[in-house]
C-alpha cells in the first residue's frame, strides 16, 4: 500500500500563487513509476494537469504549463506543483496519483493505482 499525502492548497486571489506537494510513503516504490496531478470540480470528471516520471524525472506540464510547473524530489519521493497566475477557473480539488506499474506519462485517472486525499484550491476574482 502506498500512501500519498498532499499539502499546500488554500484560498488565493486571482493572480496569486500556490505550491502543492504530494509525498509518497508506505511500501517501497519501484524504480520506475509515474506520478501526476489531476483536478476535479463538482459535476465534472477528474482532469489531468501534469505528470512526472521516476527515475529520469521527465515530465509533461500539460495545457497549463505556461503557469504551472511540475517537479519532483527523487530522494524524498515527493512531487510538487507550482501554480502561478492563478485564475478562478483553476478552483478545484487537486489530487495526486501514482502508477506503480509504469513510468510512462500518467495522464488518465484510470491508470492511477493510488490516490491522495485531495487538497482544495480556491481562487477568487
Amino acid at each position: 500500500q502506498v500512501q500519498l499525502v498532499e499539502s499546500g492548497g488554500g484560498s488565493v486571489q486571482a493572480g496569486g500563487s500556490l505550491r502543492l506537494s504530494c509525498a509518497a510513503s508506505g511500501r517501497t516504490l519501484p524504480t520506475y513509476y509515474a506520478m501526476a496531478w489531476f483536478r476535479q470540480v463538482p459535476g465534472k470528471e477528474r482532469e489531468f494537469v501534469a505528470t512526472i516520471s521516476w527515475p529520469n524525472m521527465s515530465f509533461d506540464g500539460g495545457s497549463e504549463s505556461g503557469r504551472f510547473t511540475i517537479s519532483g524530489d527523487k530522494v524524498k519521493r515527493t512531487m510538487y506543483l507550482q501554480m502561478n497566475s492563478l485564475k478562478p477557473e483553476d478552483t478545484a480539488i487537486y489530487y495526486c496519483g501514482v502508477d506503480v506499474h509504469s513510468s510512462l506519462p500518467l495522464r488518465v485517472p484510470g491508470a492511477v493505482d493510488y490516490w491522495g486525499q485531495g487538497t482544495q484550491v480556491t481562487v477568487s476574482s
